[in-house]
């Protein structure tokens, strides 16, 4: 098991940053190896972003020490998404199947996690939770699907709510896949904020020479970062976060903070970009 943590970064402190140091505090790099989960702990609103390659073993979720509790969900809610290949999770000892594109919410109370299956890569997000919701499976087909954007303004997208309170309960997660049209770029734009809530996009189905870059900062101070696929990037309240590649791509979501109310943004003019 490995575990990096990150501390919250303010806006006044980001704009000292040069790439190396933006990459090194807002970008996880290395979420996925064979026979290993690997984790980040990051002090947005106490958000566990993690990968896990059972590679054809049955490979256990650990608690590591920033957890602070005996099991990894005794204080904590988990969405899980099969990201390539089929497998399953065992959930004290029972098994749900998961193909490519399911999610499955794992709720406050879930004593072993168990990642399954030889060719199966999960992606997952942790946050606090105060109360147990029931344990949900969530097929592609099951979530809540928009269809987005302008052939003119290059961000034709299929956004789908996967954990969202018209789709299943939880505390305060909130997660959900979103694909960009072929000829198109940009995941969301025009650009906004919601200091309510942090996010974190996960990049994945990028072809090895397709790169998103991934916009952040203040409206007033923007900065970018050039994500590879299977990368994830931090997003504090205070920080836009959007991307255009130079290819195909899909990206997760997530939202940990005070409220679930997906619209909850503060959208940014375009002349106020700089």
């Amino acid at each position: 098991m490995t575990i990096h943590v990150r501390q919250a970064i303010g806006p006044e402190e980001t704009r000292t940053y040069d790439t190396a140091r933006l990459r090194e505090q807002f970008l996880i790099e290395e979420l996925f190896s064979p026979g290993q989960v690997r984790m980040t702990y990051s002090h947005l609103d106490r958000t566990i972003v993690g990968g896990a390659v059972p590679d054809g073993a049955p490979l256990e979720l650990p608690t590591p020490k920033p957890v602070g509790c005996p099991n990894f969900c005794d204080r904590r809610e988990i969405g899980v998404f099969c990201i390539a290949g089929s497998g399953s999770l065992a959930l004290d000892g029972e098994r749900i199947g998961l193909a490519a594109g399911d999610c499955l919410y794992v709720p406050k109370g879930t004593g072993s996690v168990v990642f399954e299956g030889g060719d199966a890569q999960f992606y997952f997000v942790s946050t606090p939770a105060h109360r147990s919701y029931p344990m949900r499976k969530i097929r592609r087909d099951e979530a809540i699907r928009h269809d987005l954007g302008e052939v003119a303004e290059a961000n034709i997208r299929t956004l789908r709510q996967y954990i969202h309170p018209d789709v299943t309960g939880s505390c305060q997660l909130v997660m959900g896949m979103t694909t960009i049209a072929s000829g198109s770029t940009w995941n969301t734009m025009p650009c906004h904020v919601h200091d309510r809530r942090s996010e974190v996009y996960f990049y994945f189905n990028l072809a090895k020479a397709t790169r998103v870059f991934h916009f952040m900062g203040e409206p007033s101070e923007t900065r970018h970062i050039v994500v590879a696929d299977r990368q994830a990037v931090l997003s504090p309240g205070w920080s836009i976060h959007c991307g255009s590649g130079t290819g195909p791509y899909s990206f997760i979501w997530s939202m940990a903070g005070d409220n679930q109310d997906f619209t909850d943004m503060d959208f940014v003019e375009m002349e106020d970009l700089r």
